[in-house]
């Protein structure tokens, strides 16, 4: 169907440049909200009849008769019919839906993916600075930022994973403050303990591991303790090895490694703060008031200007990061996305301000911006708020304890980005249909279960689905299925133009719900032999879809599970 779409669409697009050469409208057709209208719909004719000053229905009838000359019409289409205001609904012939069949056996794991387009895609996520563990909100940082990542690279995108933290200012040096206090006997509560300390039990862990004298390795350093409580030095050092360790593991349990860490300090030990900083204030971009340099970040859309350089001589901390965005267009990085909590939303004016300040041709809207709303964590019916290892909040690890990898990073990719969220610990650890991730999973267990039992029943061989007479796929929630088969490309090339990994979920749901239809109303074993052998080949075919979206969001796709009965109805 993917062939037969991409005929119709060039033959729509033919139509429309005869009714109206030179119009700059795109060949696209879109989805009937009622099925009963339909397999697509073109709304060409009214877009186009202002401009023609024509009657939409008037002009839609034109637009069907040019269409009904074109070969891929009479090849593909069924049946035409205008609705409405001058809606063309178009129903295809079986042969269309059912040949997605015989495209997604060929493509296997490579079906919906589009070849290498040579562009370089940069995601900067996470992004957690080394002074604890990774909590809620870098989870759901975590599963929308790989999964974007798996996106783009289905569009034949080069992917980079980056992380990028601070390993200095005063957020370190409370941490080593914390630990140096727990080195010396005290602990939260105590008279003496820092007001501003880390209260978690991970900071006594690290005083622990610092008295040892241990050696700790991290993706992006190692570092080996003194012991000397007086050190403070090494204590900072070794706090943050410990807790970049400590986040390494966090990202193991999620199922996710980086490419690259990008160190904040860099920025200033190599100059590109101070080279930043001069090329603002050269191309007039700044000007001094009340002791302080600000940048004149109005001028690029911003509610008022910022300061950059305070009064008593640090920089604030969005002057790094436009050091560190120039950093990654210098490395060749057009395309660029942060993932991060909206928190962050007040930077975006001033760091894209700052960049467009340099004049060195990075484009306008440069990097991309995804921010997500916070994570409510209910357990029991009630809200956890406290972890006991982090000591204030709950965190990835936690979620992933409490209930598995797959749930954490199907749930969290379960809505946009933009909405706030509730993770049901309770409703994650259910075997049932209310859970989605369980919903999705067994439907690919059922499949596989059914296939099984059809190749030690007969001996079939699933090399030889390739060769089945698919024209005997026409039951109605069979045409259902191969549609939503057949939409798996466009999906994915809407996520990832549209940064909405939600959508992947979404599909998985809808995918599975065509699924479960299906197995409810038709036989799939016990049939004449060609029936079996081409509804094992749509089977199949589902199967392998499931497992390629399941795959984009990190989870996995088990080929049995615990409820599974799945042949009674087979």
């Amino acid at each position: 169907m993917i062939q037969a779409k991409q005929e119709l669409l060039a033959a729509l697009g033919e139509a429309i440049q005869e009714l109206s050469p030179g119009a700059e409208l795109a060949a696209a057709f879109e989805s009937p909200k009622q099925a009963s209208h339909g397999d697509f719909a073109v709304t060409a004719a009214m877009q186009l009849a202002r401009p023609l000053k024509k009657n939409p229905r008037e002009l839609g009838q034109a637009l069907v008769d040019a269409l009904r000359a074109k070969p891929a019409f009479e090849r593909w289409v069924e049946a035409m019919e205008i609705a409405g205001p001058g809606f063309i609904n178009i129903r295809l012939k079986p042969a269309a839906k059912q040949s997605v069949v015989a495209e997604v056996l060929a493509g296997a794991e490579r079906f919906g993916t589009q070849p290498s387009s040579g562009r370089h895609v940069m995601v900067e996520f996470v992004s957690a600075n080394p002074t604890g563990p990774l909590h809620v909100g870098h989870a759901r940082q975590a599963a929308l930022g790989d999964a974007m990542c798996s996106l783009f690279q289905t569009q034949g995108a080069e992917v980079t994973r980056e992380f990028y933290y601070n390993d200095a200012g005063v957020q370190i040096a409370t941490l080593a403050a914390s630990t140096q206090a727990r080195l010396k006997g005290f602990k939260p509560g105590d008279a003496g303990w820092p007001e501003s300390a880390y209260n978690g039990d991970y900071i006594q862990d690290i005083a622990e591991a610092f008295l040892a004298k241990k050696t700790v390795k991290a993706d992006d350093r190692q570092f080996t303790a003194s012991g000397d409580i007086e050190d403070l030095d090494s204590i900072r050092q070794f706090a943050v090895a410990y807790l970049r360790h400590e986040q390494d593991l966090d990202l193991q349990a999620f199922g996710l490694k980086f490419d690259n860490y990008f160190l904040e300090t860099s920025l200033y030990s190599s100059g590109a703060v101070e080279k930043t900083v001069e090329t603002l204030v050269a191309n007039g971009k700044t000007y001094e008031e009340g002791g302080a340099l600000w940048l004149r970040t109005t001028e690029y859309g911003d509610d008022k200007d910022r300061v950059m350089r305070k009064s008593e001589g640090g920089y604030t901390y969005f002057v790094p990061d436009v050091a560190y965005h120039t950093n990654k267009f210098q490395r060749g990085y057009t395309k660029c996305i942060n993932v991060q909590g909206t928190d962050h939303h007040g930077t975006i004016a001033r760091v894209r301000g700052g960049l467009q300040g340099l004049e060195i041709g990075i484009p306008q809207g440069f990097p991309d911006y995804v921010l997500h709303k916070m994570v409510t964590v209910m357990r029991g019916g009630e809200e956890v708020k406290i972890s006991k290892r982090a000591g204030s909040y709950v965190t990835l690890r936690d979620l992933v304890d409490w209930t598995s990898r797959d749930a954490v990073r199907f749930f969290l990719n379960s809505r946009k980005a933009d909405t706030e969220f509730v993770f049901d610990v309770d409703l994650a650890l259910k075997q049932n249909d209310e859970n989605p991730v369980f919903y999705v999973q067994y439907a690919h267990a059922r499949i596989c279960s059914i296939i099984r039992k059809w190749a030690e029943d007969s001996g079939g061989d699933e090399a030889a689905l390739a060769g089945a007479d698919l024209s005997l796929l026409d039951a109605p929630t069979e045409m259902a299925l191969m549609l939503k088969l057949a939409d798996y490309p466009r999906m994915l090339a809407s996520a990832a133009e549209g940064l909405a990994p939600h959508d992947v979920a979404f599909y998985l749901r809808d995918l599975a719900a065509a699924f479960h239809s299906y197995y409810a109303a038709e036989r799939v074993l016990g049939q004449a032999e060609a029936l079996t052998r081409s509804r094992i080949a749509l089977l199949a075919a589902t199967r392998q879809v499931l497992r390629n979206a399941l795959r984009l969001l990190g989870v996995s796709a088990p080929d049995q599970m615990s409820r599974e009965t799945t042949t009674e109805n087979a």
